[in-house]
């Protein structure tokens, strides 16, 4: 895929792109950080990409990766605040601290499905899983916010 090729594709999703990485990381610098680090990683390797029907499937990989580089990275400064905080600051979770609390796999099904707009066979193809295991996930995934959200209330 040339440079052309690959700048025109980018910018067809890169609102979608936006919304992933808002979803993950729900801060919009960091969002904007992951797509252009995401981008910049694609077009190192975009001669890797075999079948370019897949290029949105391919760049959202990418871009999760990307992601959970950024929280990872979060996680360790958090360890060492995590001392400071009070605990009636923990009780009073949003939505999106909700969904940052529940387990990877149900995370990226919900940030896929909902914050980017993929339907369920798109979240199945980004995440390499079967289509059934996505809608599995979805409804635990629905179920724990439901939960998590009703004990705030």
């Amino acid at each position: 895929m040339d440079a052309m090729v690959f700048a025109s594709r980018v910018q067809e999703i890169r609102m979608q792109m936006y919304r992933t990485a808002y979803g993950y990381l729900g801060n919009e610098q960091d969002s904007l950080d992951a797509v252009s680090e995401a981008v910049y990683q694609g077009y190192r390797a975009r001669k890797s990409l075999r079948e370019p029907d897949y290029f949105t499937t391919w760049m959202t990989r990418i871009l999760i990766h990307v992601c959970y580089k950024e929280l990872k990275r979060r996680s360790k400064e958090k360890m060492e605040e995590i001392t400071e905080v009070k605990t009636e600051d923990l009780d009073r979770l949003s939505l999106q601290e909700a969904i940052a609390h529940l387990p990877e796999e149900l995370r990226e099904v919900i940030v896929l499905r909902y914050f980017t707009g993929l339907t369920l066979s798109e979240t199945a193809e980004a995440l390499q899983i079967p289509q059934g295991t996505v809608v599995t996930r979805q409804r635990r995934a629905l179920k724990c916010l439901r939960v998590e959200l009703e004990e705030d209330a």
